[in-house]
């Protein structure tokens, strides 16, 4: 892809930079993931679900929030491809899925709240 120049010349490589720069979907990606770890609450749940599998009724308890406020944040994030579930008989569990997205968000979440996984 070619670039035009730019307008000013710092000396700091631009050109170089302006050539390895990521597409503005990479960059939309990237946003609808934060967007989704914008509210608090989903925040709060996906943290619990990166160290146990737990069911609706359970999280529910563990947030304080009705069910399917907690089912709402749920299909957010499992849409965003940050949680994973399975059935067993008539309940749902949901955990963290098992991925890079996930473990860097977990480990970014842990990193800059200053807080350690639980020993469990």
């Amino acid at each position: 892809m070619s670039y035009p120049s730019l307008p000013h010349d710092h000396g700091q490589n631009d050109k170089k930079l302006a050539e390895h720069l990521p597409s503005l979907d990479s960059f939309r990606m990237l946003s609808d993931i934060f967007s989704q770890l914008g509210d608090e609450s989903r925040l709060r749940i996906f943290w619990i679900l990166c160290h146990c599998e737990e069911c609706v009724i359970n999280l529910s308890s563990m947030v304080e929030m009705s069910s399917p406020a907690v089912s709402h944040h749920l299909r957010q994030l499992r849409a965003g491809g940050l949680i994973i579930s399975r059935r067993c008989g008539k309940e749902v569990y949901y955990k963290a899925a098992d991925t890079e997205k996930a473990r860097l968000l977990h480990s970014m979440i842990e990193s800059l709240m200053e807080i350690e996984c639980p020993k469990i």
